[in-house]
């Protein structure tokens, strides 16, 4: 390993030894550069509505065996199509096609998916701005658009 500069002129070298080693590292890169926002259809944002195209039905990763429900929908702010899970029993059946829907990210390690869904990185918290839980719950009824 390389000694340290000493002396009156080393406070540079230092400096830019430092900036140099940091550009190695993934998580300085991936900050200064960007690239999650860039990559991420919510642009950086902690949820988005949609508008609900299809509902589908995503077979759950091994060991589990399920079906789990969830929705294609098109984001309203720059048109990207995303999946998004649809929590609760029973919630499936209140969200319809060309519904607006909340969704907000799932909370998967790195921001990736979260538990036995695969590619699923977002779930649905709204229905035409109606909480889906208390919709679920019948606490409330779902209002006519």
């Amino acid at each position: 390993m390389a000694n340290k500069s000493k002396g009156l002129g080393a406070g540079k070298k230092l400096k830019e030894k430092r900036q140099k080693a940091r550009w190695a590292k993934k998580i300085y890169k991936t900050r200064v550069l960007k690239l999650r926002e860039k990559a991420d259809p919510l642009k950086g944002s902690s949820q988005a509505k949609a508008i609900v195209l299809e509902k589908v039905q995503l077979e759950a990763k091994q060991p589990n065996s399920a079906m789990r429900k969830a929705v294609r929908c098109q984001l309203i702010k720059n048109g990207k199509k995303v999946t998004a899970f649809v929590p609760g029993m029973g919630a499936i059946k209140l969200v319809d096609e060309h519904d607006e829907i909340m969704i907000e990210c799932i909370g998967g390690k790195m921001g990736r998916a979260k538990g036995d869904i695969p590619c699923v990185r977002w779930q649905v918290i709204k229905v035409n701005d109606q909480s889906l839980r208390a919709l679920v719950k019948g606490k409330i009824e779902k209002g006519r658009r």
